[in-house]
This record gives structure tokens, C-alpha cells and sequence, in this order.
């Protein structure tokens, strides 16, 4: 019983010097003092990004860090068509990430299309996480013109994770103005 006790008066003692610790550079009753308290002392990411022509198309990655975690990407991307019918790109990636809260691999597959004047944009995202679920993004939006400076945008999505889940929808549109 009482070790019990001396474990919760230790654990009391660590999150009360947790709550006051406040960082160097931080004075107390200073008006940025509540934004210090916050604020995480991040260091910058550091990423490599490289990308190479293969045959049609590119092979891409990316390898960085933060505090938290270690991660690297790497793909194919190629057109498919590029021409009056607009613009087909294929994509295949992979995602690895080692992290204090876990590790996560993923691989998937995107179709992204473009039509030639630029006002009609649709997408597919077909992905599986290893050890985990598969789902599926497709998004889509348009711009219509008003007048010469005025445009009418809107758009949409519908992600879904394969199993018995519900869809998430998403909508949005809005006026944009040229000044």
C-alpha cells in the first residue's frame, strides 16, 4: 500500500514540475509568456528531395526528419496522355515512417486529370497501409467564368477506408475575384 501511495505522490510531483517548466528565453508574466509555455522548440526539418527522368517518366523521393520521427517517399510519376484531351498523369508511391508513436508503411497508386483550358480538375488516390486498411480518395472541382475577372469555383471529395466505415464528404465552392 504504501508504495502505491509513494508512486502517486511521485507521479503528482512530476506532472505539477511539468505544468511550471517553461523554457529558456521565457520570462514569466512577460505578454508572450502563455506562447512560450506552448510553443515547441523545433528544429527546421531536414529533407532531401531528388528526382530523376526514367524512360516517360520520373522516379522521385524524399528522405527527413523531425523530433519526432524519420520518414522517406519515393515513386513513379508519368503522363499518360498530354494533348487536346487535357492531361492524364499516372503515379505509384510508397511512404515509410519510423516514429516515437509507431511505425507506418504505405503504398499506393494516383490518377490525377487535367482538361486542356484548365477549368475542370479530377483525381483518384488508391492506397493500403501495411498491417492496416485500404481506402480510396477521389476528389474533383471546376471553375466556371463569370466575367473577365470573376470565376465561380467549386468542388468535392469522398474519402473512404474499405471495411464498414461511412464515407467522409467533403464540399466547398466560392467566388473568386480578380482586383
Amino acid at each position: 500500500m504504501q508504495s502505491l501511495l509513494l508512486i502517486c505522490v511521485a507521479a503528482l510531483v512530476a506532472c505539477a514540475h511539468a505544468r511550471v517548466y517553461s523554457p529558456k528565453g521565457c520570462v514569466a508574466g512577460h505578454p508572450d509568456s502563455i506562447y512560450c509555455r506552448s510553443r515547441r522548440l523545433d528544429r527546421q526539418a531536414r529533407d532531401t528531395n531528388w528526382q530523376r527522368n526514367v524512360g516517360r517518366g520520373q522516379v522521385f523521393g524524399t528522405l527527413g526528419s523531425t523530433d519526432d520521427a524519420i520518414f522517406g517517399r519515393g515513386g513513379y510519376r508519368q503522363d499518360i496522355f498530354n494533348d487536346h484531351r487535357g492531361r492524364l498523369q499516372g503515379e505509384g508511391y510508397g511512404t515509410r515512417v519510423l516514429g516515437a508513436g509507431g511505425d507506418s508503411s504505405i503504398l499506393g497508386g494516383k490518377l490525377n486529370w487535367n482538361n486542356a483550358n484548365e477549368n475542370v480538375r479530377a483525381g483518384v488516390d488508391i492506397h493500403k497501409e501495411i498491417g492496416g486498411h485500404s481506402g480510396v480518395k477521389l476528389t474533383g472541382d471546376g471553375v466556371w467564368k463569370l466575367d473577365h475577372n470573376t470565376r465561380f469555383v467549386a468542388g468535392g471529395n469522398v474519402q473512404k477506408q474499405f471495411g464498414h466505415q461511412r464515407p467522409e464528404l467533403g464540399i466547398q465552392g466560392g467566388i473568386e475575384h480578380d482586383f
